[in-house]
């Protein structure tokens, strides 16, 4: 008897050290793979950096992690340094969206159903990537092909909300919010009002335990798989303090690039938040592009923009992106011939420019959000366009927006009320951005002198202060020394 016992000690011991042995296996496996190439995005890095938002779902008919990675190294012809993806998780299906504010339990067609993939952003598991896109391998590969093109990659964070069959539902009911009932409530506004987003529920950031647990979650994907920041969804929907005490604790581990959806100047402050949503200037450039508003509050909103930010600040300046496109109108919609004005100047002004997948190929529908769809592939002018402002991006000093950005000297005209012009300066780099920002020709003289590049026509371009010049409808010049 006591051999036995003393036999089934020894299996015991032995199981115990073979499971103690592929725990540090695993172990040593997840930290050999956090960081592989020591990639580790700076300051410097952020100086000229354009961003691209990638729309996985929509990017390719097949919708992977695959199809997209294939055409990483395409993208620095377009000057991306950073890739944003739209969230990676699974999509709860629980409440899961469909057409016109239903979700797919309306409907009785049980094929009809298959057709509605939901809103990504409503999230089934924080630690998992969604199946239709491919596996952690394929998204493993994704972030080693970006690391390799000298791109870094930031995962879409959605922190307020999540899905109805979320774990953490069953598990953790005390992580949401409740209503009057004592039930899990889907998200309120300021006035406690439903925003209609009847497929996530809220989150309660007043429980320590699950903010503790969210960064844990958050963290996996730093410690983990190696990525290199985050996209954070409704960033002011959550408290100023949860960010205070997740991104110093992220930032243990390496440098990280956060991007805020959200304009509030609290959380861009110290060690937080780098870059935030241009969301006003944005709205401003539609409606200047459909003649409600005009030069003059362009230069309120760049002054009142100066005051508000700090120095160190970074705006993601945008004329389209997965909300705009989709809710809004594709940008010709929007903007028509005002667009490529419009996107020239978001490259010349301070701040970081973005592209949202399709628009580089000058993608003129709104993509579906629910239901799978597909972005063209054809280039054209927009995609020739993209290819010279990314490489001014990229190359010229005078543009950088990073968080110590160029100098933004507005130039005064004849028609002010008209034309835009203005200088951006950086040690001995200069760039002019000149544009008459209406639908009707402009005659108009300007104080400034020189010779320049106009680095769009390759033209050389004089300025002499009584000179008048002609601008179309538009028409806009990027000039450098």
């Amino acid at each position: 008897m006591k051999k036995i016992v003393f036999l089934i000690c020894l299996v015991t011991l032995a199981n115990c050290k073979n499971k103690e042995e592929e725990t540090t296996k695993s172990t040593t496996e997840t930290e050999n793979r956090a960081k592989p190439e020591k990639i580790r995005i700076s300051d410097e890095d952020l100086q000229n950096a354009v961003i691209y938002e990638a729309n996985i779902r929509q990017y390719s008919p097949e919708g992977t992690f695959e199809a997209f990675t294939k055409d990483i190294p395409q993208l620095k012809e377009l000057g991306v340094k950073i890739i944003w993806l739209m969230p990676i998780h699974p999509i709860s299906m629980v409440k899961r969206k469909a057409e016109n504010d239903s979700s797919v339990e309306d409907i009785a067609d049980l094929e009809e159903r298959k057709k509605y993939l939901g809103s990504p952003y409503s999230i089934a598991n924080y630690r998992e990537v969604n199946p239709d896109f491919g596996t952690k391998e394929d998204f493993r590969k994704l972030v080693q092909t970006a690391h390799n093109s000298g791109m870094f990659v930031l995962i879409d964070w959605v922190p307020n909300h999540t899905g109805w069959d979320h774990p953490w539902i069953e598990e953790h009911p005390e992580f949401y919010t409740k209503n009057d009932q004592g039930e899990i409530s889907d998200p309120l506004n300021d006035q406690g009002e439903p925003w209609g987003w009847t497929d996530v529920a809220d989150l309660d950031y007043s429980n320590q335990a699950m903010r503790k647990q969210m960064i844990a979650e958050m963290n996996y994907w730093v410690a983990v798989e190696g990525i290199d920041g985050f996209r954070c969804d409704v960033a002011h929907g959550v408290p100023a303090n949860f960010w205070k005490q997740a991104i110093p604790e992220l930032r243990k581990g390496k440098e990280l690039f956060m991007l805020a959806e959200a304009e509030i100047p609290e959380i861009m402050k110290g060690d937080l938040f780098e870059m935030s949503y241009a969301w006003e200037r944005h709205h401003l450039l539609n409606a200047i592009a459909k003649g409600e508003k005009s030069v003059p509050d362009f230069d309120t909103h760049m002054s009142m923009s100066n005051e508000k930010w700090e120095k160190d600040d970074i705006l993601m300046n945008f004329i389209t992106n997965h909300d705009e496109n989709s809710w809004a109108g594709p940008v010709n919609e929007r903007m028509g011939d005002a667009s490529d004005a419009m996107l020239a100047l978001t490259y010349c002004i301070p701040g970081m420019p973005l592209i949202y997948s399709g628009q580089e190929y000058g993608l003129d529908k709104r993509l579906k959000f629910f239901e799978k769809d597909t972005i063209p592939k054809t280039k054209g002018v927009t995609y020739a366009l993209l290819e010279k402002l990314g490489a001014l991006k990229n190359d010229i000093a005078a543009l950088s927006g990073g968080k110590t950005p160029a100098s933004y000297e507005r130039l005064s005209t004849s028609e002010d009320s008209s034309i835009l012009a203005f200088r951006r300066q950086k040690d001995t780099s200069e760039a002019i951005y000149m544009a008459n920002l209406s639908d009707k020709p402009v005659k108009f003289t300007t104080k400034i002198s020189g010779e320049y590049t106009n680095v769009i026509t390759q033209e050389t371009v004089r300025i002499e202060p009584e000179m008048a010049y002609d601008f179309s409808a538009w028409e806009y010049w990027i000039l450098k020394k």
